[in-house]
C-alpha cells in the first residue's frame, strides 16, 4: 500500500486561531482540543510511515508564511513539499508576481483559493477576479485547487458550488483544476464536471472516506478511476483515521492505488522533472 496526502495543515499551531475556528473545531469537526497545538515533524513522520504516506502537500500562504511548513520541507524535501494559498485576487499583479517567485525557489506543487474565505464569499470561481490566477497558473504548469461544497465555518457556501467551475474549465482547458474538500452537497454536479472535463480532478480532503456518498464510489469504480485524489486535511482528519477508511472502501485494488497514490503523482508530481 502507498499514499500520498495532498493536504496537510502544520500551521495551525503557530498562531492563536480566531473564535471562529475553534468554534468550528468545536461544534462542527467535535475535535480535540490538539487540533490547534504545534506540529511535531518527528510524529508527522511516524503518523505518515505507519500509514504508508510517502510525501504530504503542507498548506502555505503568501500573506502569511508558514514557519512550520517551510521547516519541515526543509529538512525532509523527499517527504514535504507545498501548496500555497493567500493571493490577494483584487491586487493581482504583486500578489501573482511573488507566486511565481515563490513557486522558483520553493517546492510547491500546487496554488490554492477558498472562494468562501475572502471577499466575505461574494466572488464565485467563474468571477473575472480570478482570471489572472488562472492565467498565471496555466502558464507556469501550476495545478489550482478550488475549495467546492458548503463549508464546515460559519461563512456563505453558495460560492462554492461546483458548477461555478463550468465557465472556467471552458475558458482555460490548459489550466489543471482539482476541486478539494469533496462537493458535498453536490455531488453528483461534480462528477458530470469531472466526466465533462479532461482537465478537472477532486480531492476529498476533509472528508471520512467511509463517509463519501456512493455515488462518487460508482464514480470511481467506473469512469472515474483516475479522477479522484485522496487527502486526509490532516490534523482535523489524522492520517490513521482516514488511510485504513478508505482500504475498506469497496474499490478494485488498482482503483484504491489511484485513489491514494497515482492520480496524485500524475497530476500534482507528473510534470516535475525529479519525480
Amino acid at each position: 500500500m502507498r499514499a500520498i496526502d495532498c493536504l496537510v495543515n502544520v500551521h495551525f499551531g503557530e498562531r492563536e486561531q480566531p473564535a471562529w475556528m475553534t468554534k468550528t473545531r468545536d461544534d462542527y469537526f467535535k475535535g480535540p482540543k490538539s487540533m490547534f497545538e504545534p506540529a511535531d515533524m518527528s510524529a508527522l513522520l511516524d503518523e505518515m510511515d505507519a500509514n504508508g504516506v510517502s510525501k504530504a502537500v503542507l498548506m502555505d500562504s503568501l500573506v502569511t508564511p508558514s514557519v512550520t511548513a517551510r521547516k519541515f520541507v526543509e529538512a525532509k524535501p523527499d517527504r514535504f513539499v507545498l501548496a500555497m494559498g493567500g493571493v490577494n485576487l483584487l491586487r493581482p499583479v504583486p500578489a501573482l508576481r511573488e507566486l511565481s517567485a515563490v513557486v522558483n525557489d520553493l517546492p510547491v506543487v500546487y496554488a490554492v483559493v477558498g472562494p468562501s474565505f475572502w471577499g466575505d464569499g461574494q466572488y464565485p470561481p467563474s468571477d473575472a477576479v480570478y482570471y489572472p490566477l488562472y492565467a498565471k497558473c496555466a502558464e507556469l504548469d501550476l495545478p489550482l485547487c478550488v475549495n467546492t461544497g458548503i463549508p464546515g465555518p460559519p461563512i456563505p457556501g453558495e460560492v462554492q458550488h461546483p458548477i461555478h467551475l463550468d465557465r472556467v474549465c471552458v475558458r482555460f482547458p490548459e489550466l489543471r483544476l482539482c476541486m478539494i474538500h469533496g462537493a458535498d452537497p453536490w455531488w453528483e454536479v461534480a462528477i458530470r464536471m469531472l466526466i465533462k472535463y479532461r482537465n478537472l480532478r477532486l480531492m476529498t480532503s476533509a472528508w471520512s472516506p467511509k463517509r463519501l456518498p456512493e455515488t462518487l464510489l460508482h464514480f470511481m469504480r467506473t469512469r472515474g478511476a483516475e479522477k479522484i485524489i485522496f487527502a486526509s486535511d490532516w490534523p482535523v482528519l489524522r492520517m490513521n483515521r482516514v488511510v485504513p477508511e478508505a482500504l475498506g472502501l469497496d474499490l478494485p485494488p488498482e482503483v484504491l492505488d489511484n485513489y491514494l497514490y497515482r492520480n496524485a503523482h500524475e497530476f500534482f508530481f507528473g510534470y516535475h522533472k525529479e519525480q
